[in-house]
């Protein structure tokens, strides 16, 4: 029942307003007022500032400084065998496994096809038709950049517009198609595996999705695709980061098919570090 209200009031509420509002914000250089939401907000969701490079509130000039806040050198040592693939965010994984019939798991009972996620992008959808995927949740109380999990060339960056429901737990076990209806940005990547994609899922007040060779992707939100092609001029290496959320959303990890095998250790509701073993080479 308490599900079912959730996911009643994510449909009525002004998702697209409250981002703004909430973006708008959190941009704000508000000196002690943002200390104090900062505070707050470590002491609701128990977030460990020891780990980062600024480890007081008062370090911060705006809320979002915080939360796309850098970590220590030493907080999130990469895996570097060769053959391994590393875990993208801190998180949850809260589902993985193979892309059967172009169908990938939201949650038991639900699933959503490979054709919405991409955009109907057909060179995408073939590339990894029957291939894996990994879908990770990042809470509001994690740490809020996602990284590579292996070397790879970005060869496209799609934007593509749409909802902004959270994508938590409750609301993914209960909306129908979220991760394809919700705003995201797909990035497609060369590597020695075969193609890659990163899709970067937006959510209620994300205030924006940045990566690190365009900026900040959204907003504006202009209701339009938009679409960047690259040649070999953005080469990023295995644990390397990559961008930032401005708060709690979604990266789904697509790998082709027979490319990968996942690590007999992980399982759904894993809390993930970056840096961590995901997979291996096959």
């Amino acid at each position: 029942m308490l599900n079912q209200l959730k996911t009643i009031i994510q449909y009525l509420l002004p998702k697209q307003l409250l981002t703004v509002i909430f973006g708008w914000l959190a941009k704000k250089q508000l000196g002690k007022v943002t200390t104090w939401m900062i505070i707050g907000f470590c002491k609701l969701y128990k977030v460990d500032l020891s780990e980062a490079k600024l480890t007081n509130a008062t370090d911060y000039k705006t809320f979002n400084d915080f939360f796309s806040r850098e970590l220590k050198e030493e907080a999130r040592p990469v895996n570097t065998a060769n053959n391994t693939i590393v875990m993208p965010a801190d998180g949850v994984i809260s589902q993985f496994g193979l892309i059967q019939d172009n169908q990938l798991l939201q949650a038991k009972g639900h699933f959503y096809s490979l054709e919405s996620l991409l955009a109907c992008h057909p060179e995408m959808i073939k590339f990894f038709k029957n291939g894996t995927y990994v879908t990770t949740y990042l809470s509001p109380k994690d740490y809020h950049r996602f990284h590579m999990p292996c070397d790879g060339i970005l060869r496209e960056m799609i934007y593509i517009p749409g909802s902004l429901f959270s994508v938590n737990k409750a609301t993914t076990e209960n909306i129908p198609n979220i991760f394809a209806r919700n705003e995201r940005v797909i990035c497609l990547f060369e590597t020695e595996l075969g193609p890659m994609a990163q899709i970067l899922v937006g959510a209620t007040i994300v205030g924006s999705i940045e990566v690190q060779w365009e900026g900040i992707i959204t907003p504006p939100r202009e209701g339009i695709m938009k679409c960047w092609n690259y040649k070999d001029e953005v080469k990023l290496v295995k644990g390397q980061d990559m961008g930032s959320f401005k708060l709690g959303s979604t990266v789904i990890t697509l790998f082709a098919s027979n490319s990968i095998e996942f690590s007999k250790n992980i399982k759904i509701g894993d809390i993930t570090r970056v840096g961590q073993i995901l997979a291996e080479r096959i």
